[in-house]
């Protein structure tokens, strides 16, 4: 879960943050609790002179409380790592992006898509100057803004980027590869939710044949 160049990391810092992430991965919540909360101490007391170490005690503790539905527990922490990391790193570094998505999912939880919208398009704008309008790390923020935009029902915006996916995936992944299809889908999901049933069941069927494709050749995804 770590995005950032942590420069100087204590053994006890290292071996807690890994052994939480590793537990965290596994579903084990409590031993990744456990683990990410020493890492957190050793972050504030032992590692003062790396405020990365800081950042990333608290994103990927942050990001435990997310997957286990603690959004007021989670939302502090996440922010609170976002500033650190502004001030380390600037407001411009795309180690950010990941930061602000995952504050933007605890809003989005909550429907508080006002609040999710703003840091949705700075982390796809820190991206696009960074690595340009089509590079295919941009498909992450684009889809998250685009569920923002569907759940506030602003279905033209929303469709809009769907557009901009699937040609960003078709371009670098080649068009039969299952993140197509999954785009595909979702678009096919916005056109039935305005009464466009025609147009999804097309966009539904090449999903379906791309899948059935994939299965045949053994790469189902």
């Amino acid at each position: 879960m770590s995005d950032l160049p942590v420069h100087r990391r204590a053994s006890n810092w290292e071996k807690h943050n890994e052994a939480g992430v590793a537990a965290l991965n596994q579903g084990n919540y409590a031993q990744a609790e456990k683990e990410l909360l020493s890492a957190l101490i050793e972050a504030e007391t032992v590692e003062t002179g790396d405020p990365l170490c800081l950042a990333t005690s608290l994103h990927n503790l942050g990001g435990l409380y997310r997957a286990q539905g603690k959004f007021v527990e989670a939302e502090p922490l996440l922010k609170r790592s976002l500033t650190i990391k502004e001030q380390t790193l600037g407001a411009e570094h795309t180690a950010l992006t990941t930061s602000l998505n995952n504050l933007a999912g605890i809003y989005c939880a909550q429907s508080r898509y006002g609040e999710a919208e703003p840091l949705l398009t700075r982390s796809l704008a820190l991206l696009e100057n960074t690595l340009g309008p089509e590079h295919i790390e941009l498909v992450v923020s684009l889809n998250n803004l685009a569920a923002v935009y569907c759940s506030a029902g602003r279905y033209a915006l929303a469709e809009t980027l769907y557009r901009r996916i699937l040609a960003i995936q078709e371009r670098t992944l080649g068009p039969e590869h299952p993140s197509v299809a999954a785009s595909l889908e979702n678009w096919a999901a916005l056109l039935r939710e305005t009464n466009r049933g025609s147009q999804a069941a097309e966009l539904e069927e090449r999903a379906r044949a791309i899948r059935a494709r994939q299965s045949e050749s053994g790469l189902v995804q």
